[in-house]
């Protein structure tokens, strides 16, 4: 704080409370500059007067008594005899010092306390802090501190200086906002008092002391501008602490020596309520001025500069903000123009004076104008920004005073002393623009209209939707509160005076005095327009200073009437034509328009057909007018602001345009006269015709032929216009701009496919010619050609302008060839061939390459390499052609050779033209046979080839379609024909089949001719040729060797041999055709197979030996065996079948018949057969009758009596029949059969016997009771199995089984008949059970084969569910009364179940309270019974379980009431408690009324009794304040007295001339039977008086409100009985107007509470929203409920789909809960994620996996009890807790914090991985018993390595591994007990894994998607009732009620006044005050009065 660096004070002697009487004053000894910087504590007696004290004093500093000095407080007021009791108070500071003026040496702090005061609690819930309205707070916040300135500055003489310093220079310290202003400054009190919150200048007497004290309202002041602006107490603090976080106040009062510093900082009070310190004190430092030593941080460096000025000063206060926000900060830097223009806008009259900131006023400083507002902000680097607020000119002030044409003062005057001033300025309508000013900051403009030549404007209000007066309170603007308008400045209905948007044109400015309520902030006014409107309040207008009473809104009229006339300059629409629409224009704006003919405008007339030329239009328009426009449905003559004006443009023989602009664009400057001058001109100044000339030669003539290439010379072309003269531009004009002209020149080629353009040119004009085209030499194109010359503007090349065609010239000329230069040929008729004549045709062409005609007589030349060529002729003329040309030499192949031809015409430019041809062989000519020899010598059985080649006559070989060759042989029968084609090669091999003579046995001669059957000119070669005999294999034969002899077999032999044995020793042998045996080489044996070996060993075949060949090993198989040879010449084969015979007797074999199973108890239906075979199963026929004596049976279980065997002869085998077996278990049994050494085996399946049982499957133990919750599933499914008679399965499907129990044993699904399966089985399901408490049995029956078969009974013991509500339990105070009114007892509300237990964890919005007054039509709830909700948990309420309903309102009205209380259990069905039927009874007494209220008696003091009787039979009773009766056994007397309004009146008298009667009250009420006035009473005529019937109760400590009973009296009897008439419908009035104020209250109270429940609904539906975007869920706007469905239901689908896919679970049975205290098998507790980690824990904890974790003892041993102490259990009461493990502990290898070394292996407490579903604090108990700090790692070696590690420093707990490996706390590991087997080898007792994190997630967003849509419903349905109310509000029915209502208040109040009474109040001033001005009453009360109202909206009034 302040003197932080002074140190605390010091303590002097008796320093404490002082004890009962004594004060502690704090001395500062200044007399010195060394003197001790801190202070003394003094004690003051109560007794002590000034001379003990100054004595005390004197002792305690060790001063000498003589010695002089003064004692005075910090503000300098010296210490006296005659002020010392009421100055020196308990914790003062005072001064020692030498005089009063004496400077003080060093700084001293004064301890202060600054407690708010009681208004922040009174106060703090009106206003809301700095409300921004859509803006920045900030310069309001600073305008605070500005009204505390100019509060300070109020009495200065001269200038009055306010200084704003932003300090945001970094080098200087950190950003600080500095407020001086030169003000009276602030003593330490005075400082003190500020500090104190909302001590307002009204509220600082007593022990505040203050410079306001007796505070007096300042005089009247123009403009209420007395600086009267600051005396809340909150603005400033509120607006310092707004802007940031700490405040220094420095300030210096006029008369003072001393500099008081006081700082309020955020920081210090968190730092004092953290050390439980005083928050709301502190200390002042008192120093001299310019004394900154106590500025010591840097991050304040600039106070030392604003310091040292303090010494040039007298007085002055700074308010310096530090800490301030960021946002302020860029807000303060990016905008300073702005919000120092608001301020200027605040403060306007404050700184210009009561008249504003006039352009005409003066500018001398006066007493209203001298104030100088000054803003600095210095920031790093910049030069600093200082601005005066008297320099800006545009703020909103300044600009309405500046564009007003004249003005309208007025005053109001309100009940009290309330004044306001007023004034009203007029913005007129200025030819083409309102002139009502725009805010620069915030433009409602979008663009200036100026802007767009064609815009449609549709005229709006000057002044838009702003409200017309902004409301200034002592001469300073309240930003947020402007006055809309009063009923005599609104527009009229009708039309008036003055149009209608005159009225738009007015601004105004409304200047209150203080009399007006404004917000602490300053923000907003709360009373103001109230007032104003008040119909008391008087509207008077100010002329030349002096009020005027006369009728304020025909002034105001008159006013603006004559204002429009003056000071608008509109426009008069005359000659009206018609209405018309506009489809040119958007559909919105087509219509309706009025037009006219003619309009006057500023005194001149513009009519159609006048000449007009338009401004701000680009480009000028000149035209004549056509018509005006102006929208709406207008008729006859009509003044506006604006229109539109249509313009045909002229001339129009350039222009065929017609331009629409707004009227105001048009040239009021203008003469008719200039414009058509300009139209004369535009027509004079156009172009003509064009000038072309040819400087270079080279012209071209009209029609002229032209040989193609010719080239056309260079043009010269002139523009020229009718004067002659020449032009590049059209005449420059605001119409066509100076549009510049081109010449174009186009060349067009006229062909048949249409007109082409070659040539296209634009010339623009140039420096040598005006236009120019170069020479052009590339028209060499033959036909027709025109020139064309085409005048065209610049910008679009258009070749019209304004309709007519711009000048231009056409040449036509046609082209034709040249001469031939050059020549192609193009030889496209192959193929060409050796000697075959063909043609070549010619082409000739000019340079261009158009063909021409050879004129002269020149011969070709040939040329072509390694041909000689020759030709015939060469025709002449337009086709020219060289015929008969040939070509000979050698091509080299069939496909021939490619050759050049070149062709020559010498004398040609280009003289030769070559082509390349392919030349082919020519026809055949003659036949080349190779070998050349004339003999050739062959073998028989060979072919001989013939090499042939076709020659052409130049020995090329060729080739032709149908070229075949023949050879035809002769010299002996059957010979063959060689054939070869040669059509494609022209050579071939010729050859065909070999040559074979049969029988040949010597050398014979063979003639071949070779020839070419389709050439006959080609000459035939011939042959001889020498046949020789064969040599190659012609017969094979195959030999078995058996010794010494070789057997032959033949071929297709079939060969015995024994079964599965080998056939060895074949040979073969081979010869040729000369029966000579071939020796068997390699190159033969390769060449022979056989078919029962792939293998074939070669060596053996070379000896002629052939591979072995297998017997089959059954008879029945036959093997085909072949030997073939097969080579080029000859394929031989020799083949022989091997049949196998039997072997020797090897085996047994036995053969079932028929069916493989037997039935239990019964025998075998089939048969075995028993045969005998060899090794290979080949059957023996070994078997006779006698055979059947030594067979053998045996087999285990086999009943041999049955057996009967059979010899079959006909099949040599044996039959067994009389199978059977001893009863035993089913499955398969094997028979044993012997016989003589052999034997065999038969397996036979044995199934179970006939259903003769039923069994359960996996059922517990039948003797004991199966324990089950009710209505809970069984724990197993009932599973049903057959069985025969010695209890085996019996596989019998189709089977029925009922289930047979007790009524009152109800199943679900309800019992239906079931069927066995395939496996004799049936699935009964899993039942849920709902039975009375106790044992309950059922039994399983079976009907088969119509016999019925019994199962096992079962027994259930129905346990009661202890999370089923059965009834719900209230208590409450039985014996509380319940008063009419008042409020409840507490109820407390819990959910028993069956087990007589709590139900928890229960949503407390399903339990709810019902109340409904009890009626003859039952017990039943009604429809509109009131319903609440509980209260939230207090933290004093009991355990979880229990809802509360507190404070619920006890209904008004007496009677019978009943509460019952609910909780939803589902959306259909509700638990409900029994009914609490309560008495209300009436409250305390209140009143006195009357059973049947009186009507209003008018009477009179004439004879009549009947005349002067005032009430007849009036009984009267005491009521509470809901009108209930009350008061029954209270004994008193009622007091009837006569009163009237004026005390010093003569009041009528009763009879006997008494003014007061009494009559007795007994039982509750007092009967007065008749009551008349006295004879001749006095009385004043027409006066109203009182009856007043006081109740005196002596047994009644209160005093109750009396019962007044108003009545008319008269002297005249007439008149008293037409009154009595009056009164009588007074009455009824009074009565109705009651009843449609209640209607309209209720109505507005229920709109009140629903547009409530639409917010919080509109709320919560945000806030809902809000969350589902945290999960990236959007909702659209539109189509929300099915977005919302469908997002749903993917959400609960893509759920069930990740619920469905399997994981792993626990299989072990969990217990049955039976009730709270039991939590369940261990093994069910936990979850764990990580298949490996939940293997090896689950595998650790085996032993406890089963045991039943308890709440309680008691608990644990009632499960020992039922199950006979086979189940464990464990109590959780019985653990001692403080040797549990902390879960939040470090693992070992962390010390202090620290890693102590590195593990490896990822090691984890096993706890950690535990997830537990529910209970966890209980789950975490057991588990950290079970597993303490069990350590899991990922494997041995890595566990090793951490506890080698570890044992180093600490103990170590036991480690696991995920591969399954245990090492013990004491370091034991290995073998199988430390060994986890497989997981599923663990039986099920496993942990199960969690459901997947994406589920839960899943879970939250189904969630909040749930309750989001229920919040949409929910808004959507207190919408739609909120619209129905709305609607209903507004319904022909309720305005004519609303209508009758004020009817009968008019008729009511005229009555009254007649009747000479006092107006009735209103009962209900909502009805007259908006209800934003009233509190929002607490849901509670809101709820209360909508429930009461409701029933009254519902009544028809």
């Amino acid at each position: 704080m302040a003197a932080a660096d002074d140190g605390g004070p010091s303590v002097g002697t008796g320093e404490g409370d002082g004890g009962d009487g004594s004060r502690t004053v704090y001395l500062f000894d200044r007399r010195e500059k060394e003197s001790e910087l801190g202070d003394r504590a003094l004690q003051v007696t109560e007794r002590s007067d000034f001379a003990a004290f100054r004595a005390s004093v004197c002792q305690t500093l060790g001063i000498s008594p003589e010695e002089k000095f003064v004692i005075t407080t910090t503000s300098r007021k010296e210490i006296t005899c005659d002020n010392f009791d009421e100055t020196v108070k308990d914790g003062v500071t005072l001064y020692l010092l030498q005089s009063v003026s004496q400077l003080l040496l060093t700084a001293t702090k004064e301890r202060i306390d600054f407690l708010p005061h009681y208004d922040t609690l009174v106060k703090s819930g009106m206003y809301e802090y700095y409300a921004s309205e859509g803006q920045n707070p900030l310069p309001f916040a600073l305008a605070e501190l500005i009204d505390n300135s100019l509060s300070a500055t109020s009495r200065n003489t001269g200038v009055r200086r306010i200084q704003i310093k932003l300090h945001f220079d970094e080098t200087q310290g950190k950003p600080a906002v500095a407020v001086i202003d030169n003000g009276r400054g602030m003593t330490s009190k005075q400082l003190n008092n500020w500090a104190v919150y909302r001590l307002s200048k009204f509220t600082r007497q007593g022990d505040f002391e203050s410079d306001h004290s007796g505070y007096v309202r300042p005089l009247p002041v123009p403009r209420s501008l007395n600086s009267d602006i600051s005396y809340f107490g909150v603005g400033g603090k509120q607006a310092v602490f707004f802007v940031g976080q700490s405040a220094r106040m420095i300030s210096k009062p006029a008369d003072s020596q001393d500099v008081h510093e006081l700082v309020l900082s955020k920081e210090d009070f968190e730092k004092k309520e953290k050390n439980k310190e005083a928050i709301y004190s502190g200390y002042i430092r008192n120093r001299k001025p310019s004394d900154s030593v106590h500025i010591t941080n840097d991050d304040e460096r600039f106070l030392h500069h604003l310091i040292s000025e303090e010494k040039e000063k007298d007085s002055f206060t700074a308010v310096v903000i530090t800490g301030v926000q960021p946002e302020h900060i860029q807000y303060l830097k990016n905008y300073f123009l702005l919000w120092t223009r608001q301020l200027t806008h605040i403060y306007h009259y404050y700184i210009h004076g009561p008249k504003g900131n006039e352009k005409r006023a003066s500018k001398e400083v006066g007493p209203f104008n001298n104030i100088d507002i000054e803003i600095s902000m210095f920031e790093k680097g910049k030069t600093p920004k200082i601005i005066n607020l008297r320099e800006i000119q545009d703020d909103m002030q300044t600009l309405y005073i500046n564009t007003a044409a004249d003005s309208f003062e007025f005053k109001a005057h309100v009940e009290g002393d309330g004044v306001v001033e007023g004034i009203i300025r007029y913005h007129p309508f200025l030819y083409d623009r309102e002139t009502y000013p725009d805010d620069p900051c915030f433009p409602s403009k979008l663009k200036d209209e100026d802007d767009d030549d064609d815009c449609f404007i549709l005229e709006k209000a000057a002044r838009g939707k702003r409200p017309i007066f902004e409301c200034f309170w002592n001469g300073r603007l309240i930003p947020y509160t402007s006055v809309e308008d009063f009923d005599w400045c609104t527009p009229p209905k009708k039309r008036g005076l003055a149009p209608i948007e005159c009225y738009n044109r007015i601004s105004g400015a409304l200047f209150t005095n203080d009399k007006f309520q404004v917000s602490t902030n300053k923000l907003t006014f709360m009373d103001l327009e109230l007032k104003l409107k008040d119909k008391n309040t008087l509207f008077t207008r100010i002329l030349n200073g002096q009020e005027q009473r006369m009728k304020i809104d025909r002034e105001f009229a008159l006013w603006l009437k004559d204002c429009h006339e003056k000071y608008d300059k509109q426009i008069k629409f005359t000659l009206f034509k018609g209405i018309i629409t506009r489809p040119d224009l958007p559909s919105k704006k087509q219509g309706p328009w009025a037009t006219y003919s003619a309009i006057e405008w500023d005194g001149k007339i513009y009519k159609a057909g006048q000449l007009v030329k338009t401004i701000k239009t680009l480009p000028l328009f000149y035209g004549s007018i056509v018509k005006f426009f102006l929208y709406g449905d207008h008729d006859g003559e009509v003044y506006a602001t604006g229109g539109e004006v249509q313009i045909a443009m002229e001339p129009q023989a350039l222009y065929d345009e017609i331009k629409t602009v707004p009227i105001a664009k048009l040239d009021r400057t203008v003469a008719e006269k200039a414009v058509k001058k300009y139209v004369e001109d535009e027509m004079a100044r156009l172009p003509d015709r064009l000038s072309v000339t040819w400087p270079e030669g080279d012209e071209l003539l009209p029609n002229e032929i032209r040989p193609a290439g010719t080239p056309i010379g260079a043009l010269r072309i002139e523009i020229l216009n009718k004067k002659g003269e020449a032009m590049q531009k059209l005449p420059g004009t605001s119409h066509g701009g100076s549009k510049k002209l081109l010449v174009e020149l186009k060349v067009i080629l006229h062909s048949p496919n249409g007109n082409k353009e070659i040539i296209s040119h634009i010339s623009q004009h140039g420096g040598k010619w005006p236009y120019w085209f170069k020479k052009m030499e590339n028209i060499q194109k033959l036909g027709n050609y025109t020139l064309k010359l085409q005048v065209v503007l610049n910008e679009s090349n258009a070749d019209t302008y304004a309709g007519r065609p711009l000048p231009s010239k056409a040449i036509k000329f046609s082209v034709k060839e040249g001469k031939p230069e050059k020549f192609s040929f193009d030889l496209s008729d192959p193929p060409y061939r050796v000697g075959v004549p063909f043609n070549i045709p010619l082409e000739f062409q000019d340079e261009f390459g158009h063909t021409s005609q050879l004129s002269t007589d020149i011969q070709p030349v040939f040329e072509a390499s390694g041909l000689s060529l020759h030709y015939e002729e060469i025709t002449n003329g337009p086709n020219c052609v060289i015929r008969g040309v040939t070509a000979k030499g050698p091509v080299n192949s069939c496909q021939g050779k490619n050759f050049t031809l070149k062709v020559i015409f010498p004398g040609l430019k280009e003289d030769y033209h070559s082509q390349k041809i392919r030349l082919l062989p020519g026809p055949p000519h003659r036949l080349k046979v190779k070998p050349d020899s004339e003999i050739l010598v062959i073998e028989n059985g060979t072919a001989f080839p013939f090499q042939v080649e076709v020659l052409d006559e130049s020995d090329n070989i060729t080739a032709q379609p149908k070229l075949i060759v023949h050879c035809k042989f002769s010299g002996a029968p059957n010979l063959p024909l060689y054939v070869v084609d040669c059509s494609s090669s022209g050579t071939s091999i010729l050859s065909g089949p070999a040559i074979q003579v049969q029988n040949i046995k010597k050398d014979q001669t063979l003639k071949a001719k070779i020839e070419i059957p389709s050439c006959k000119d080609v000459a035939p070669v011939e042959k001889t040729i020498k046949l020789l005999p064969s040599s190659h294999v012609a017969r094979l034969q195959i030999f078995s060797v058996e010794g010494q002899k070789a057997i032959q077999i033949k071929h297709q032999d079939e060969v015995n041999w024994i079964a599965g044995d080998t056939m060895h020793n074949l040979i073969f042998q081979m010869y040729d055709e000369g029966e000579r045996e071939i020796h068997i080489t390699s190159a033969l044996a390769e060449k022979i197979k056989v078919n029962w070996t792939p293998e074939i060993n070669k060596e053996h075949l070379l000896q002629g030996l052939l591979p072995d060949v297998q017997v089959p090993t059954s008879v029945k198989d036959m093997r085909y065996c072949q030997v073939s040879f097969q080579d080029d010449h000859v394929s031989l084969e020799s083949s022989f079948t091997v049949r196998p015979l039997p072997d020797e007797p090897k085996h047994l074999k036995c053969e079932l018949k028929g069916g493989k199973t037997v039935q239990m108890g019964q025998e075998l239906q089939g048969e075995i057969v028993i045969i005998v075979t060899d090794q290979y199963g080949n059957q023996i026929q070994a078997f006779s009758p006698s055979s059947l004596s030594s067979l053998g049976i045996a087999g285990i279980g086999l009943d041999s009596s049955h057996l009967k065997t059979t010899f079959q002869e006909n099949t040599q085998s044996i039959s067994v029949r009389g199978i059977k077996f001893i009863p035993g278990p089913p499955g398969n049994k094997d028979l044993c059969f012997t016989w003589r050494e052999f034997s065999d085996f038969i397996r036979v399946q044995l199934i179970s016997g006939p259903p003769a049982k039923l069994l359960l499957v996996d059922w517990p133990e039948l003797k004991e009771s199966i324990p089950v919750i009710n209505g809970r599933e069984l724990q197993n499914p009932l599973i049903v199995q057959l069985c025969d008679q010695w209890d085996n399965p019996a596989l019998v499907p189709q089977v029925k089984i009922s289930l047979i129990k007790a009524n009152n044993l109800k199943l679900t699904p309800s019992n239906q008949q079931h069927k066995t399966d395939e496996r004799g089985r049936a699935n009964l399901g899993v039942f849920s059970v709902y039975a009375p408490r106790g044992e309950h049995i059922m039994q399983v029956k079976a009907i088969y084969n119509k016999n019925t078969i019994e199962g096992p009974i079962i027994k259930l013991m129905i346990l009661p569910d202890p999370e089923k509500p059965v009834r719900l339990n209230v208590k409450y105070d039985k014996d509380a009364s319940f008063l009419a009114g008042g409020i409840f007892t507490d109820f407390m509300i819990t959910v028993i179940s069956e087990d007589d237990s709590i139900i928890k964890n229960i949503n407390p919005a399903r339990i709810s309270m019902k109340m409904w007054k009890l009626s003859n039509s039952g017990n039943r709830p009604p429809a509109n019974a009131e319903i609440f909700s509980c209260n939230k948990i207090k933290d004093n309420d009991k355990e979880d379980g229990c809802f509360y309903f507190r404070d619920k309102a006890i209904p008004n009205k007496v009677g019978t009431y009943c509460i019952q209380f609910g909780f939803m259990m589902d959306k259909a069905n509700i638990l409900n408690s029994e009914q609490i039927i309560v008495d209300v009874l009436p409250n305390q007494p209140v009143k006195l009324v009357p059973e049947i209220q009186p009507a209003t008696p008018a009477v009179s003091n004439v004879r009549s009794v009947a005349s002067r009787t005032l009430v007849k039979d009036l009984y009267l009773r005491i009521t509470d304040d809901y009108n209930n009766h009350t008061g029954i056994d209270l004994v008193g007397t009622v007091m009837a007295t006569i009163k009237g309004s004026n005390e010093e009146d003569d009041t009528p008298l009763f009879i006997g001339k008494v003014r007061t009667l009494e009559f007795p009250f007994v039982k509750g009420s007092a009967e007065i039977t008749s009551l008349v006035l006295a004879e001749n009473s006095p009385g004043r005529d027409s006066t109203e008086y009182f009856i007043v019937f006081e109740p005196r109760l002596p047994g009644l400590s209160r005093i109750l409100e009396s019962y007044i009973l108003p009545f008319m009296f008269y002297n005249d009897v007439k008149k008293q009985q037409q009154m009595a008439a009056l009164t009588k419908e007074k009455d009824q009035l009074s009565k109705s107007i009651i009843m449609y104020r209640s209607l309209f209250d209720a109505s507005k109270q229920l709109l009140d509470e629903m547009k409530c429940q639409v917010e919080e609904a509109k709320l919560k539906e945000a806030q809902l929203r809000n969350e589902l975007k945290t999960h990236n869920i959007d909702i659209p706007t539109t189509q929300q409920m099915p977005h919302i469905e469908a997002l749903l239901k993917n959400k609960m689908s893509e759920q069930e789909e990740l619920k469905k896919k399997p994981r792993r679970s626990c299989t072990l049975p969990n217990y049955t809960k039976g009730s709270g205290d039991v939590l369940g098998k261990i093994a069910h507790l936990a979850q764990i994620e990580d298949d490996r980690a939940a293997m090896v824990i689950s595998w650790h904890l085996a032993s406890d996996m089963d045991c039943v974790v308890t709440l309680t003892t008691d608990a644990a041993r009632r499960i020992y009890d039922e199950t006979q102490g086979r189940q464990q259990v464990l109590p959780l009461d019985s653990i001692y807790k403080k040797t549990l493990p902390d879960w939040k502990r470090p693992l070992p290898h962390y010390r202090n914090g620290k890693l102590y070394f590195k593990p490896i292996g990822d090691p984890v407490f096993a706890r950690d991985l535990l997830t537990f579903p529910d209970n966890v604090e209980h789950c975490e108990t057991v588990f950290g018993m079970l597993l303490g700090d069990t350590i899991i790692l990922d494997n041995l070696d890595a566990a090793n390595h951490y506890r080698k590690e570890v044992v180093k420093i600490t103990y170590c707990p036991t480690l696991l591994t995920r591969d399954g490996d245990r090492i013990r706390s004491n370091g034991k590991f290995g073998g199988l007990q430390n060994k986890a087997p497989p997981m599923d080898k663990l039986r099920g007792m496993v942990f199960g894994a969690p459901v997947p994190k994406q589920c839960l997630i899943l879970g939250e967003q189904i969630d909040l998607l749930q309750q989001y849509r229920t919040a949409v419903c929910r808004l959507s349905s207190v919408n739609k009732d909120l619209n129905g109310q709305l609607e209903y509000l507004h319904t022909p029915d309720m305005k004519k009620k609303k209508q009758e209502l004020d009817e009968q208040e008019k008729n009511l109040k005229l009555i009254e006044q007649k009747l000479g009474m006092t107006p009735t109040r209103k009962c209900n001033d909502s009805l007259r005050h908006p209800m934003t001005d009233c509190p929002v009453p607490p849901k509670r009360m809101r709820r209360e009065v909508t429930r009461q109202n409701r029933i009254i909206t519902k009544t028809d009034v």
